[in-house]
């Protein structure tokens, strides 16, 4: 079995680009670090590391290695948390991963009324994943997914807990804001603003312009809603965004995308019987709306 020393050691040097840094991190000292290694490495056969300069590039053992180091000790340090957590009389820890962008006010509704119903459950929110958000689920490294595109896996479950549409947001004074519908080619001429999200999971892309064989002149891309919306306002830029996000939005128009895109945010969660507080958080989530 692989000891857990390596791993820990790997991940501290990819993290702090030095052995002397990932000593001192790991409260060892560097030449106990490299001994753990070396001892490893021995007993393997393999090399892990080579030194370029003063730098160290990771060979193929390596590289493997560090990406199991990735997907293994988020899930241990968490194990350890829910022991720490039952041991002081705690009930339990849920972590909820975000896919959607745009849902962190939603959650939020309902983050205040479960941390009030259970106030001995800790949560956590992350929308950051080693391997994306369905192999953190699969993987245990989340409880709960919160996402716009379900993808059916054997031992996952998801719920509709509310719908809405893709809208393209533009500005009021824009010339595109005087139809009452887009079609694909009308985004020839336009910059097109999405989440920094692959264009194989965008529904402007899948569900509406490669169908037509159609693509907008620029594809550019932005980190928050706040900034996206903006730049449409401002005229330099249109958007597809949920119609919730506009309503209460200025200076911009939604408009339908061809015959209408619509969706659904879904909660994925893993099959089979569930801790009670989970059941708790699902429920709440289906009573909360945009």
């Amino acid at each position: 079995m692989i000891d857990i020393q390596p791993l820990a050691i790997l991940r501290e040097v990819n993290r702090t680009g030095s052995l002397t840094q990932a000593a001192g991190q790991l409260n060892l000292t560097q030449s106990a670090v490299s001994h753990a290694i070396r001892r490893f490495e021995d007993r393997y056969g393999v090399k892990l590391w080579e030194r370029e300069g003063h730098k160290l590039r990771l060979t193929l053992a390596g590289d493997y290695l560090l990406g199991l180091a990735m997907r293994v000790l988020p899930q241990l340090e968490h194990g350890a948390i829910v022991l720490e957590d039952y041991a002081r009389g705690r009930r339990g820890a849920i972590r909820v991963g975000m896919e959607c962008h745009p849902c962190q006010d939603w959650l939020m509704r309902v983050v205040d009324p479960f941390l009030a119903e259970w106030p001995d459950v800790e949560l956590d929110v992350t929308t950051a994943f080693q391997f994306g958000g369905l192999a953190a689920l699969l993987g245990h490294e989340i409880d709960i997914l919160v996402t716009p595109d379900p993808v059916e896996r054997p031992g996952l479950e998801y719920k509709p807990v509310f719908d809405y549409e893709l809208v393209l947001a533009v500005a009021e004074t824009h010339p595109l804001a005087q139809k009452q519908r887009i079609e694909p080619e009308d985004l020839a001429g336009e910059t097109l603003i999405t989440y920094p999200v692959s264009r194989e999971r965008l529904d402007i892309y899948s569900r509406f312009l490669v169908p037509a064989h159609a693509l907008p002149r620029r594809h550019r891309t932005v980190e928050t809603t706040d900034l996206m919306l903006r730049l449409v306002a401002s005229g330099r830029a249109v958007s597809a965004t949920p119609d919730w996000l506009l309503r209460d939005t200025k200076g911009v128009r939604g408009l339908r995308l061809g015959e209408g895109i619509t969706k659904s945010i879904h909660l994925g969660h893993r099959a089979g019987k569930a801790a009670s507080y989970m059941d708790g958080f699902i429920s709440l989530a289906e009573t909360v709306q945009i």
